[in-house]
């Protein structure tokens, strides 16, 4: 039995409305995608209190597209049921242990002749199945075959490409992100929240930033800040309990993100990861959302980023 990570797909209770506000101007929101849109949006922005997501046009086995959640946390790609009975491809009964973020289950698997989006082909593809991939979206699009991959993300054009790395430079106006990545252990940037260093592990599947408890006592030290209790379910369909508290300003190199909140929990994901005893934080839409442009350079090993005009 195959151990595959996937950590995106939780979801947060409601948000307290300190959570919702923000002293950046609201960029404009797309509408949600369901199912049935004639002319799917690929990437959704996000505000504060708004989830964006980033849904990349897959082929399967010569079909499709179908819509897929981009997910930097998952080692491998994933259908729902779905697209399992409109491929009509043949399923392997609790063959894969799926590790999630609140925690694991044994799950189905089916296998694919090739997987194509841009220039990103897999062939013969394992991909667990899923119930849910939040919001109408057919699966994840994990890790496989993105090592020589540069994926560009452009929020307010709506638009993702995935293409091979040529290793290029940011272009003028980006900020450079050196990261560290594994499939079974994420994709790790050091930060800064506050003043206290922090791994953080960028996560385009995930809803919410949530941060271990590490972090938390990190940044209390002894004093009494506002929280409120949330629950986090992830793809597992486990939860988890956890508290959302204001943070002082996440930095990350020159790039700074203000008024963010964080929703703190022992998550099973950081166990796993070996992140429980050091200050750790999964960095979601909640905050990758508020970018204008997101690259993501596996060769280069570097996230490049562009804020939003007047951010």
């Amino acid at each position: 039995m195959r151990l595959l990570s996937l950590t995106c797909l939780y979801a947060i209770s409601a948000h307290p409305a300190w959570a919702q506000e923000s002293t950046q101007p609201t960029p404009p929101v797309l509408p949600d995608v369901t199912v049935s849109a004639p002319e799917p949006r690929y990437v959704a922005p996000t505000t504060r209190d708004r989830i964006g997501r980033i849904w990349a046009p897959v082929h399967i086995d010569g079909r499709g597209p179908y819509r897929l959640v981009l997910d930097t946390g998952a080692s491998h790609s994933a259908v729902t049921r779905r697209v399992v009975e409109d491929l009509a491809l043949p399923v392997e009964p609790a063959t894969v242990l799926l590790r999630g973020t609140t925690g694991s289950m044994v799950a189905d698997r089916v296998r694919a002749t090739t997987l194509e989006v841009g220039e990103l082909l897999v062939e013969d593809v394992t991909m667990p199945v899923v119930a849910d991939a939040f919001g109408g979206a057919d699966g994840v699009l994990g890790a496989q075959g993105l090592r020589d991959k540069r994926i560009v993300i452009e929020f307010l054009r709506d638009r993702i490409s995935i293409a091979r790395s040529h290793r290029q430079l940011p272009p003028v106006g980006f900020e450079r992100l050196p990261f560290r990545f594994h499939p079974s252990r994420g994709m790790r940037v050091e930060l800064k929240v506050g003043s206290v260093r922090t791994i953080g592990v960028i996560d385009t599947g995930a809803q919410r930033t949530v941060g271990n408890l590490a972090l938390r006592r990190a940044l209390l030290r002894g004093r009494e800040r506002r929280e409120v209790e949330e629950s986090i379910v992830g793809v597992t369909q486990d939860v988890q309990e956890g508290r959302l508290l204001r943070v002082p300003p996440i930095a990350a190199g020159k790039l700074t993100i203000r008024s963010a909140g964080i929703a703190f929990a022992d998550l099973h994901i950081f166990e796993s990861w070996g992140l429980n005893d050091r200050p750790a934080v999964l960095i979601g839409m909640d905050v990758l959302g508020v970018l204008e442009t997101l690259i993501i350079d596996y060769r280069r090993a570097e996230l490049h980023m562009r804020t939003r005009s007047g951010l």
